[in-house]
């Protein structure tokens, strides 16, 4: 039976600061990508989201991002491979040590928004990604934008890989995600996305922006738990691909 992974950004909110519906989605992904402090989230609520999760089953991953929590990790930063690297280090231990405390294992590391774009695009800063995840400890799954030079370094230095598409976002022709100030580069309609889910499954394709097919791997889907409304889409997705005979589980 075809499997798949559903994942989801989680453990956003800060302080007296809440984000999204967190115990509610962890009902129905398999996944979650918890922010370790930086773009987001904060030592309790990393450790409430991870506490959650583990009830719940789901794979625990760890999502660093780049040192900005006004912009939630979403603007570009010029860092050399070494700072990405200890980033890296730095947040995924934070989370490694919360997941430890519970009795839990970490599944994957995602690393969050401009971060991961710019890893997509700079073979340099993905192989220090990369790096930082294999020397932690080399059975952590590297989660990627699917064909990304991010999954390149991965595999290049052994690790484990899992391509990742998105529900809710929309492509260009070269395979990237459409950028954010872009009109047109997220997805709120329910049976468009449903529809682009149903065409990664079934054709490992994705229908870019300017019309073209984009032949896309896919092992993990993404929806993005600040979407408001992700809770609904997510509940529909799951019911989609159950009714496709897609097993829905996390990659452990």
């Amino acid at each position: 039976m075809y499997s798949i992974d559903l994942n989801c950004d989680l453990g956003e909110g800060f302080g007296v600061y809440s984000l999204g519906q967190d115990a509610r989605i962890l009902e129905i992904a398999t996944s979650a990508n918890i922010a370790c402090g930086f773009h987001a989230g904060d030592p309790s609520v990393m450790r409430q989201t991870v506490k959650i999760a583990l009830e719940k089953r789901v794979g625990l991953g760890a999502h660093p991002g780049l040192p900005d929590l006004v912009g939630f990790g979403r603007r570009n930063m010029d860092i050399s491979p070494q700072e990405a690297y200890d980033l890296v280090v730095y947040q995924v231990g934070a989370l490694w040590a919360f997941i430890k405390a519970e009795g839990g294992k970490m599944q994957h590391v995602k690393p969050h928004g401009a971060l991961y774009n710019m890893a997509v695009r700079n073979p340099s800063l993905a192989e220090a990604i990369a790096q930082a995840v294999y020397n932690i400890d080399p059975e952590i799954i590297l989660f990627g934008l699917a064909g990304s030079a991010l999954i390149e370094a991965g595999e290049k230095i052994g690790l484990r890989v899992a391509n990742e598409v998105f529900a809710d976002r929309t492509y260009q022709s070269d395979g990237t995600l459409t950028p954010r100030h872009h009109p047109n580069a997220f997805i709120s309609d329910y049976q468009e996305a449903l529809n682009q889910v149903g065409k990664f499954i079934k054709e490992k394709k994705v229908m870019s922006l300017q019309g073209t097919e984009v032949s896309l791997p896919a092992e993990t889907i993404c929806l993005h738990g600040d979407n408001p409304k992700a809770l609904k889409l997510l509940y529909q997705i799951r019911h989609f691909l159950n009714d496709l005979g897609v097993k829905v589980a996390n990659l452990q």
